[in-house]
C-alpha cells in the first residue's frame, strides 16, 4: 500500500546517507507527515527509536569496515559522522559489547542489523473503537515544556512535568477552568513542521488564561480512540493506532496537534481518549 511504500522509501534515504548527516526532516517529507509523526510511527513499528536505529545501522556497518577491510579506527569513525574516537568507541562497544580495536581479534564476536522493511501485517481479533470527527479550532489554556527533535528525550520532560504540577496544585487550578469541549485535561503535542515544538498540559476554557499559557488547535479532522488503564495502556493505544488501524484505515496523519484527552485522571484507572489528527489518503 502507499502509505507502506512511503515508510520503506524513507528506509531507502536512511541507508543512502547513513555516511552522512541524516535529515529527520526530509524523512517526515518522503513519509508525507510531520518529523514528528514519522518517528513516532517507526518507533511503534520497529519497536526501536528511529535513533537507535540509525545507530544500530552505522555500527553494524562500522564493524564490516574494521574486520575487512583493514581501515583506521579513526577514519571510520569519521566515515560514520564521528569527529571524536571516543564518542565513537563509547557507540560501538554500546551496540556490539567490545571495542573497535578488538574487531580484529580472532574468535571475537561482533553484531549485524539488517536494515528493516516495512510490510502490512494482518493480525487478529481485538477490536478497535473509534469515531471520526471534525472540529472547529479551540483555545487551550494551560502549562508546557518544549519537545526535543529525538522524541526518545522526551520522556524525560514530560512525565516530571505532570508531576509538578500536580504537586504544586496547579492541575487542579487548571481543572476548575476548563468550560468547552474537549472536556477533560489535555496533553497536546504541538509537532508539526511549521511551529516550535511543545507539549502543553492544558484544558479548554473560555476564561483568561491569567499567568498560564494559552495555544489555539487549529480546525482538523481527528480519529479519536477512546480507552481505559495507566499510562502503560495509553501508549499500548498509540502503538496500535499506528501498527495496526492506521495503514489499512484510508487516512494518513494529518497535520495538527496529537491530543490526550483524560476524562478521569486517575493514574490508576484513568478514562482517557487518544487523538490522531487524519486527512483521507
Amino acid at each position: 500500500m502507499e502509505w507502506i511504500e512511503r515508510l520503506n522509501h524513507a528506509i531507502s534515504y536512511i541507508e543512502e546517507h547513513l555516511t552522512e548527516e541524516i535529515d529527520y526532516d526530509r524523512l517526515g517529507q518522503i513519509a508525507c507527515c510531520s518529523t514528528y509523526h514519522f518517528q513516532r510511527m517507526f518507533t511503534y513499528m520497529a519497536g526501536v527509536p528511529l535513533s537507535e536505529y540509525i545507530r544500530r545501522r552505522r555500527m553494524s556497518l562500522a564493524a564490516v569496515d574494521l574486520r575487512e577491510r583493514d581501515a583506521k579506527i579513526i577514519d571510520v569513525a569519521g566515515k560514520y559522522g564521528y569527529q571524536s574516537p571516543t564518542a565513537f568507541n563509547r557507540a560501538f562497544q554500546s551496540i556490539h559489547g567490545i571495542a573497535p580495536s578488538a574487531v580484529r581479534n580472532e574468535g571475537v564476536s561482533v553484531k549485524s542489523f539488517p536494515s528493516i522493511t516495512f510490510k502490512i501485517t494482518v493480525k487478529g481479533v481485538e477490536e478497535m473503537n473509534y469515531r471520526i470527527e471534525t472540529k472547529e479550532a479551540f483555545r487551550i489554556v494551560g502549562v508546557s515544556v518544549p519537545l526535543y527533535k529525538d522524541i526518545e528525550k522526551n520522556f524525560t520532560v514530560i512525565p516530571p512535568k505532570w508531576e509538578e504540577i500536580s504537586a504544586d496544585g496547579t492541575l487542579q487550578k487548571l481543572a476548575g477552568m476548563m468550560d468547552t469541549p474537549p472536556m477533560g485535561v489535555l496533553g497536546v503535542s504541538t509537532c508539526n513542521d511549521t511551529e516550535p515544538w511543545r507539549y502543553y498540559i492544558a484544558v479548554s476554557t473560555t476564561k483568561e488564561k491569567e499567568e498560564f499559557e494559552e495555544y489555539t488547535v487549529p480546525a482538523a479532522t481527528w480519529a479519536i480512540f477512546p480507552g481505559t488503564g495507566t499510562n502503560q495502556s495509553i501508549q499500548e493505544l498509540e502503538r496500535r493506532i499506528v501498527t495496526e488501524w492506521l495503514p489499512t484505515s484510508g487516512y494518513e496523519y494529518g497535520n495538527a496537534p496529537d491530543i490526550e484527552v483524560y476524562i478521569s485522571p486517575d493514574p490508576q484507572n484513568a478514562q482517557y481518549e487518544v487523538w490522531i489528527p487524519v486527512v483521507k489518503r
